[in-house]
């Protein structure tokens, strides 16, 4: 019969240095995303916090996290809408249909009496609120 030698607290307490390791490495990774797109900060301000970040690690980060994490949300909304909007547009060049074009059409069914007033001033109002 083998032995057990590795008892159930360590591994857990194992599983939780990794785990925690794997969070700091995602942070860290986060930080220097957000350092080198940030606009709002010179070449040596992004300079000094990359020293920062790397001489005193934990530390780095936690400051980091403290002093801009607002800014790094801001930075993160900023960078979701313009990845929508830029979605949207491929969608809207890769469908074919542009605003002008779905009012023509629009314009065309009422023209032939296949939409009402009411119905034609709706749909042109969805078109136009996009």
């Amino acid at each position: 019969m083998i032995a057990y030698t590795y008892p159930l607290a360590d591994l857990l307490w194992t599983m939780l240095e990794v785990f925690l390791f794997i969070v700091w490495i995602w942070l860290l990774f986060a930080v220097f995303a957000d350092i080198f797109r940030s606009h709002d900060m010179s070449g040596w301000a992004k300079a000094l916090w990359v020293v920062f970040v790397i001489v005193l690690p934990f530390l780095g980060i936690l400051v980091y996290l403290i002093a801009r994490g607002d800014k790094m949300r801001e930075h993160e909304i900023k960078d979701a809408r313009e990845q929508k909007r830029e979605i949207d547009e491929y969608v809207r060049q890769a469908a074919g249909t542009r605003p002008a074009d779905e009012l023509a059409k629009l314009a065309e069914l009422k023209d032939r009496g296949l939409l009402t007033d009411a119905e034609f001033e709706s749909q042109k109002a969805k078109i136009l609120a996009r």
